[in-house]
């Protein structure tokens, strides 16, 4: 089964080693917005690719791909929210999507 195979930037962490007292705030921020409504894990992980694709942040989709994986999301389903994405933000900006999906998962077996 194909796995996203990036691992979390070198740049995220040291900013978060470096200023720890704005890491624990930026992750408390997410924890509270997360539970602040009834959407379940995927859900939530899938709107977060779709709002991070739709806003074309290449970075912070990669890290909602590597979310959701672990949320129980597969990579068709990902690829939906881009397919999905289309009729929005128009066809180049999808392919960007497909390529950055493709970025992150490999082929095993």
């Amino acid at each position: 089964m194909p796995t996203p195979k990036d691992k979390i930037p070198k740049r995220f962490t040291r900013f978060m080693e470096k200023y720890p007292e704005i890491g624990k705030a930026y992750y408390e921020l997410g924890e509270a917005v997360h539970k602040a409504g009834p959407l379940d894990a995927k859900t939530r992980a899938l709107v977060k690719v779709a709002i991070s694709g739709g806003a074309m942040l290449e970075g912070a989709f990669h890290s909602h791909i590597r979310k959701a994986v672990q949320a129980g999301v597969t990579k068709e389903e990902i690829q939906h929210v881009a397919f999905l994405a289309l009729p929005t933000i128009g066809f180049p900006s999808m392919m960007a999507l497909l390529s950055w999906i493709d970025d992150l998962f490999e082929k095993q077996g």
